[in-house]
């Protein structure tokens, strides 16, 4: 695939450079500002850019807002959101357009080699790939108001690897259960969530996320 990096710590930026290269695909441009991977989208049209959150000048959200920007101009490119940390309010807003295309990973992510270059392969498909510790802390919560006090641990190991993205067949591998259980199971959950009309897959994961209150 066709990619462009934006990440202003230059080791982390190279490295990620060497990997794509290494996994044959093409870096079209690597840089360390938001404002130069706006212009690089613009003439390149990559097939999905990785991008950090806190870039310069001020190293705040710099980075979220051009991705932000990079899905309301070119919904066809994949966004892959990088974070050092868990930032709820970041993660809705990149998510608010919808749950096609996009992913956001914690930096520490990257070391997994494997996951990373999944979660980037699935963004590129027109999925989504969201961070496995950030769904956990979205789905651990104490409150007896709380619907997802009803579902069982099954029902919240299946919600939680839906919310990362997940196919209903990754899930039945991921848990080791059938794809019949997995689907009976998002029933269930879904149904007690009241997400039941929610229809298509990567509409389910936005449902879920949004319900959360990323």
């Amino acid at each position: 695939m066709r990619v462009i990096i934006a990440e202003d710590s230059t080791l982390l930026r190279e490295g990620l450079v060497r990997l794509l290269a290494e996994e044959e695909h093409e870096v079209q441009a690597a840089v360390g500002d938001a404002a130069a991977l706006l212009r690089e989208v613009a003439e390149r049209r990559p097939d999905v850019v990785v991008v950090d959150i806190r870039m310069p000048p001020t190293h705040t959200d710099e980075g979220l807002r051009a991705a932000v920007e990079i899905r309301e101009r070119w919904p066809e490119v994949g966004v892959l959101v990088l974070s050092q940390y868990i930032e709820r309010s970041y993660a809705a807003r990149l998510l608010a357009a919808g749950a096609e295309r996009v992913g956001y990973l914690l930096k520490d992510r990257v070391a997994q080699v494997e996951e990373f270059l999944d979660a980037l392969e699935r963004v590129e498909a027109g999925g989504a790939a969201i961070d496995p510790e950030v769904v956990r802390q979205l789905v651990v919560r104490t409150t007896r108001a709380d619907p997802l006090a009803r579902l069982t641990p099954r029902e919240r190991s299946v919600l939680e690897a839906l919310a990362q993205g997940h196919t209903n067949a990754a899930i039945a591998g991921k848990l080791h259960v059938s794809l019949s259980a997995v689907e009976k199971h998002l029933n269930a959950v879904f149904d007690k969530l009241e997400l039941g009309h929610a229809t298509g897959y990567s509409r389910r994961i936005l449902a879920v996320l949004r319900y959360l209150e990323v």
